[in-house]
């Protein structure tokens, strides 16, 4: 029993002593501030690819990021992006046009995709042609805080079926 008195003090103390703390929380995201910050900057790229300004438009990708569209090579990088982009615009026939349908911003709030539907007209052999396709934007938060798309990728959609007559 007396081995046991020295119990008595010690669960008092124990008692007495501060809960361990919590690990601390990460701040909540905003992830609905955030899509509405990723759609501001989307209006911007469109606004800037609408008005043919090859190195505003350019600056929406990220300087490593990728551009994947059908029936075309790759393009990655910041140099090549120039490349495509003033290429493209010299097309007088080139426009672009998108709809983002939807954007979904990571729990984390540093990366979001959106999808959108596209239409894409431009000059193929001697004729106008477009397209409409769908696309997907992965977007990543940089250093300043802003966003830049680090993978673009648009997938041609099939011709729509004739109306039946």
């Amino acid at each position: 029993m007396k081995r046991l008195l020295w119990l008595g003090p010690l669960l008092l103390l124990a008692g007495c002593a501060e809960p361990a703390s919590e690990p601390a929380k990460a701040a909540s995201i905003d992830t609905a501030k955030v899509a509405a910050d990723i759609r501001a900057t989307d209006d911007a790229w469109k606004a800037a690819a609408k008005a043919k300004d090859a190195a505003k438009t350019a600056t929406f990708w990220a300087d490593d990021a990728t551009i994947v569209m059908s029936n075309m090579p790759v393009v990655s990088g910041k140099a090549n992006i120039q490349k495509f982009v003033e290429d493209s615009f010299k097309d007088k026939n080139f426009s672009i046009d998108w709809t983002a349908d939807k954007i979904e911003v990571a729990a984390s709030g540093d990366l979001a995709y959106e999808t959108a539907t596209e239409t894409v007209t431009f000059s193929q052999r001697k004729k106008v042609g477009t397209v409409k396709a769908f696309g997907t934007v992965v977007w990543k938060k940089q250093a300043d805080g802003g966003w830049k798309a680090v993978v673009d990728q648009s997938t041609d959609l099939p011709p729509a079926a004739p109306a039946k007559k």
